[in-house]
């Protein structure tokens, strides 16, 4: 019901958002003379806001088009290489034609399934692409998914991780930014245990909960004081006609998007204030940093009911990885069988979501791994979002874990030589 009344309240607002633009446009059309006035400036202000703020924001293209390697512009083309039900394994493929880099380390980035699209890690991708060779894992709106598709849990999140890490045959750096270092711990301890010979080389956690206990901030001190019978009750419902997902449970991306603007009220109220007043002024730098930013952030995804109850469960209630007792399948998850992926952490002094320690916990979990395979960095001064993202991820964050990549791919690299001479 609750899904049905929101949209309802979309469709209501249609006729006002349409009209609003109109208006906005004979307002700043420049041959009304009113649109060089205060008057006129002022109404396609309050216009654009009105329109932008209630408006639903569909999934960003990611607008890479090209990256500069050597010092050169190159062309960059994204292919589906495998394709699930929920995800799509997105390479972004380089023109490299005649480049000495055809050699650059393979990096799948497993983007956070947690109510925004894979977009959000627009710039870290951007970031990593003039050194790397890069696959994304693009997670599917619930709600454009037909039941006949089945379940989506956090067993099938464990099993897509694993079936991409076999798909390069032990040749790839995993790299999980947020939400995903739980799922993507359990399924290289798993195939450690299994001694499956395509584990990555590498495996970078970045401010993820792979111990809530630690540090605790307010996204877990919330999941903590309700029992999951209340996100059952609460948060829960169906997709309403005419989704191709009718009648899925799910957790709402508009629920998610509440408690993220929720969280920094005050900050997203100031940061609309500001673009009322640069539009105004005529400041269209400002306006479009704003813009650029909030059809990211106000763009947001369903999350299908038994991931989303799994995982609250799992990892923000009960700590069963820290715990030891989180299982896959039946299967245990234990990462003291992790020896031969080298594991970096990479935590933000200032994170709000994760907070300090808890990514850094995997370093404990992971009891028999060598200390020449491990790398820690805790980044002063930043928040959740510039651990991934930002001018301080690229001067300061970037080239650490290029680094830790490219040392463990020699290194790797020199143990399979070493292995044929001796076969």
């Amino acid at each position: 019901m609750l899904y049905h009344l929101y949209e309802l309240n979309q469709a209501a607002l249609h006729p006002a958002r349409a009209t609003a633009e109109a208006y906005r446009l004979m307002w700043r059309n420049p041959l009304n003379p009113a649109s060089r006035t205060a008057l006129g400036r002022g109404a396609a202000a309050a216009l654009e806001l009105f329109e932008r703020s209630t408006r639903r924001y569909r999934k960003p293209a990611w607008g890479i088009d090209t990256v500069e390697v050597d010092g050169r512009e190159v062309g960059v083309v994204l292919r589906t290489v495998l394709s699930k039900p929920f995800c799509n394994l997105v390479h972004f493929e380089r023109d490299l034609m005649g480049s000495r880099r055809r050699k650059d380390p393979k990096v799948l980035v497993v983007a956070p399934m947690a109510g925004h699209f894979a977009t959000l890690l627009r710039g870290t991708v951007r970031d990593l692409l003039p050194d790397h060779d890069v696959y994304v894992t693009e997670w599917q709106d619930a709600r454009f998914v037909p039941r006949a598709a089945g379940a989506f849990d956090l067993d099938v999140y464990i099993d897509y991780i694993t079936e991409f890490l076999r798909a390069f045959e032990g040749d790839v750096h995993i790299m999980a930014v947020c939400q995903p270092t739980v799922p993507v711990f359990a399924a290289v301890s798993l195939m450690e245990a299994q001694k499956d010979r395509a584990v990555p080389r590498s495996m970078t956690l970045m401010a993820g909960p792979i111990d809530a206990r630690q540090s605790p901030t307010a996204v877990n001190r919330f999941a903590d004081g309700k029992p999951l019978s209340w996100f059952r009750q609460h948060v829960i419902t169906q997709v309403p006609w005419p989704y191709p997902g009718m009648m899925r449970l799910v957790y709402p991306g508009f629920f998610q998007l509440s408690g993220f603007m929720g969280m920094n009220i005050d900050r997203h109220l100031t940061a609309h204030r500001d673009l009322f007043h640069n539009l105004i002024r005529g400041d269209g730098d400002s306006a479009d940093k704003h813009r650029e930013f909030y059809d990211e952030f106000l763009a947001v995804m369903d999350l299908t009911a038994e991931y989303y109850l799994q995982t609250i469960e799992t990892v923000f209630l009960d700590y069963k990885l820290p715990k030891g007792e989180m299982r896959h399948r039946g299967t245990p998850v234990d990462p003291s069988k992790v020896k031969r992926v080298a594991l970096m952490t990479v935590e933000g002094e200032k994170d709000d979501i994760s907070g300090i320690g808890q990514t850094e916990a995997a370093q404990t979990l992971c009891s028999k791994l060598s200390d020449g395979l491990r790398a820690h960095h805790l980044q002063p001064g930043v928040g959740h979002y510039g651990v991934f993202n930002g001018s301080r991820f690229r001067s300061d964050i970037l080239p650490e874990i290029r680094r830790f990549i490219r040392a463990h791919q020699r290194r790797k690299s020199a143990l399979g030589r070493a292995l044929s001479r001796v076969a």
